[in-house]
């Protein structure tokens, strides 16, 4: 649910799955062949291991990280792995790159920069996110929602973002 003022997108488990469903439906229905999904970690990897495990592929993961101050709200220096955790090896042929939204556009832009300077056994390469915000500089060749407003997204799981194990403890008193 987008607030009145388009500040705010709050999105229930529900919401969320069913837009990965919607991405899933627009890869498909380009009818491009891909022989690996590479999500990146973290806001990818919810989205890419559904895209693995429906369209039957192996995952691959690389890490980056940008969002870390104020429970993950101010954008900071972007850190990405020099390595890439993949079941087959190297990272090869036609790869699907999958994160959950393109924000700024500095992440993707800096990762594809990165991927095809690093990793020639990659033949194609395209992205797919759930979300792309208006300020973006990146357009990934599969989105499924446009947003304006570049809302801030509440994410359905971003409450484990602020809990630690002694407030589980409390929570299941144990």
């Amino acid at each position: 649910m987008l607030t009145e003022d388009g500040k705010h997108l709050y999105v229930s488990y529900d919401e969320y799955h069913n837009l990965i469903e919607k991405l899933a439906l627009k890869v498909y229905q380009s009818g491009w062949e891909f022989d690996t999904i590479l999500c990146l970690a973290r806001g990818g990897m919810r989205p890419g291991d559904i895209l693995s495990r429906i369209f039957d592929k192996p995952l691959a993961i690389m890490s980056t990280s940008s969002y870390r101050a104020e429970a993950g709200m101010v954008q900071g220096k972007l850190d990405i792995a020099r390595y890439i955790t993949t079941p087959q090896g190297e990272i090869a042929g036609k790869v699907l790159l999958v994160d959950d939204l393109a924000d700024t556009g500095h992440t993707l832009n800096a990762v594809i920069n990165q991927l095809r300077d690093n990793y020639e056994p990659i033949s194609e390469l395209r992205s797919a996110v759930i979300w792309t915000k208006g300020v973006s500089t990146f357009q990934a060749d599969y989105s499924v929602e446009f947003l304006a407003t570049n809302p801030w997204i509440h994410q359905p799981f971003e409450s484990y973002d602020s809990m630690r194990p002694a407030q589980l403890m409390e929570k299941w008193k144990i």
